[in-house]
């Protein structure tokens, strides 16, 4: 409870049970829980990361080395943790890789900070550095940055297999890599003179069994739904598809209505004339040329029956976006009333098949020509597996998703920080004054993703540092951490790339999220929900022995 006074009387500023602190003690706590939470991902960070398993409230179990992955089972409370989530989960929806080493780098921008402000530093000085460093640094970034070929699928791949480089799916690397290229470059298409690739448009089918090399590209679409009735085809090549958004069933009244039927040939006559309703829609569908049907309603029985019949392999109840791939795949028109479809508006496949995975039935509608939406069937051996391997199969796609669309890259391996960091250091001698030390600082936190690299690789952190700050002065700036062989080594033989948009993006976010942090010097928080308390005080009463136990 917050108290102003007067005339000597107290007044009541905020609510009771309201918690506040202010000035220097709440900036270091608020640097405190930053600096956990990257401390929690630190260890994860390159090929050579450690995991961590995360067991949520119901037991489920989580095993990953994905920041965002990591930090979304995290139940983080405090608000400035919750700022560093809040960065991964960002960093994780535009770029889809380098959520870690935003965070990371987060952290070590907060550290540094919080050693200058020992020394008296202010915090809005720190500030001004900080935005200082960051322009400089994206100025400089633009300058390494390489222009590339989007239509190169060798280098495609080694920037899919760097981003998969430190999952648990690195064992398939290079067969992965091949299939998220493929997946990329099926989806691609020109707008406006722009290459975009909706990612979107790749489903991922995830299905346990065999091993993860065996996971497959699809030129179309999988979907987890079986044929409707067990007399229609089950394969059917050269297919034209019908793309309903309409229930093939017998429309019901929107008001109870009650018939009343006294005999026999009233019934008879009645459920003829539901049949010859659904026998009508049905016509209407084949004389299209139709011998594949996906509705995202309802098949009523009699019209499966009739389908089955005609030959047409039907499936119901397709979820709407599936129905939107399915329109893009297959370059047919969902349409909402059966006047509206025609031979026109179907869809084509070479092939549309039920099969059996495992113990489920799937339909592959594939052989698409030129689809605009397309299938990763992936495959491994157990549920945790999986779960990563999708997470990593993600990452790889974004990255790859980035480099057709900037058509830009950046060597990794930690290069591109320990490059940025040295141009930084040269600018902030220009600089002078306290700004200075704030972009040294800035430059100092750059550097730490270098170090974190080699240490989790079991390296010498400081003399790879040196090494490289020797080989960087020399102008060889793709020189990095080769995180495999233990050593220094040269990024662009060894094929490590990065993303221009994903080192952008984390620069941004990062110093970004730390001003924010360092801005902030009062946390007021209101009293906790106090629901729990109130159950637990109710139980207790009910506990009490009553009037005729007590005596």
């Amino acid at each position: 409870m917050s108290l102003a006074t007067i005339g000597g009387k107290p007044v009541l500023i905020l609510k009771e049970g309201t918690s506040r602190t202010r000035g220097d003690e709440a900036r270091r706590i608020n640097i405190m829980a930053a600096k956990a939470v990257a401390d929690t991902v630190k260890t994860t960070l390159g090929p050579r990361g450690m995991d961590k398993i995360i067991v949520d409230s119901l037991g489920d179990v989580t095993v990953s080395n994905d920041g965002a992955a990591i930090l979304e089972e995290l139940e983080v409370v405090h608000p400035a943790a919750k700022l560093m989530v809040n960065l991964a989960k960002g960093q994780d929806k535009e770029v889809g890789d380098g959520t870690t080493t935003s965070v990371v780098l987060a952290g070590e921008l907060l550290s540094e900070a919080e050693n200058l402000l020992d020394k008296d530093i202010h915090p809005t000085i720190v500030i001004e550095g900080f935005q200082k460093a960051l322009k400089k640094a994206q100025e400089e970034l633009d300058k390494i940055a390489m222009n590339v070929d989007p239509g190169d699928e060798e280098l495609l791949k080694k920037v899919a297999m760097t981003a998969m480089g430190s999952k648990l799916i690195k064992g398939g690397g290079e067969r992965l890599a091949e299939v998220v290229v493929k997946a990329v470059k099926a989806v691609s298409e020109e707008r406006d003179g722009k290459i975009v690739a909706d990612i979107d448009d790749i489903k991922i089918m995830k299905k346990k069994g065999k091993s993860l090399a065996e996971s497959e590209f699809i030129r179309g679409i999988i979907l987890d739904k079986e044929v409707v009735h067990t007399d229609m085809p089950k394969r059917v090549k050269d297919a034209k598809i019908a793309l309903i958004n309409l229930s093939l069933e017998v429309k019901k009244p929107e008001i109870d209505v009650e018939v009343q039927i006294s005999t026999p040939e009233e019934l008879r006559g009645f459920i003829e004339q539901e049949t010859h309703m659904l026998r009508e829609k049905v016509e209407k569908i084949v004389s299209t040329g139709a011998n594949v049907v996906f509705c995202q309603k309802g098949i009523d029985e009699v019209a499966q029956h009739i389908l089955a019949q005609k030959g047409v392999l039907a499936v119901r109840r397709v979820s709407q976006k599936d129905m939107e791939r399915l329109e893009k795949a297959t370059g047919g028109r969902i349409i909402n009333h059966l006047d509206d479809l025609t031979e026109e508006v179907l869809g084509r496949a070479g092939l549309v098949e039920e099969r059996k995975i495992g113990e489920d039935k799937l339909v592959f509608i594939e052989d698409c020509v030129n689809p605009k939406a397309v299938t990763i069937l992936l495959r491994a051996g157990g549920d945790t597996i999986l779960d990563e391997a999708e997470r990593g199969i993600k990452d790889a796609l974004y990255v790859v998703r980035n480099t057709v669309e900037d058509k830009k890259l950046v060597y990794g391996g930690g290069s591109v920080q320990l490059e940025l960091a040295r141009k930084i250091r040269d600018y902030a001698v220009q600089i002078g004054g306290k700004e200075q030390l704030a972009i040294e600082a800035f430059a100092s936190a750059l550097e730490s993703i270098t170090r974190i690299l080699a240490d989790n690789a079991g390296m010498d952190a400081v003399d790879t540092l040196m090494k490289l700050r020797k080989e960087h002065e020399e102008g060889k700036i793709s020189y990095g951490v080769d995180v495999l062989a233990g050593d220094i080594g040269d990024m662009e033989k060894l094929g490590i790339y990065d993303t221009y948009r994903g080192v952008k993006n984390a620069l941004t976010g990062a110093t970004e999220t730390s001003i924010l942090i360092l801005r902030t010097d009062d946390i007021i928080a209101a009293k906790p929900y106090e629901a729990k308390e109130k159950e637990k005080k109710e139980e207790e009463e009910e506990e009490k022995p009553s009037f005729g136990e007590e005596f």
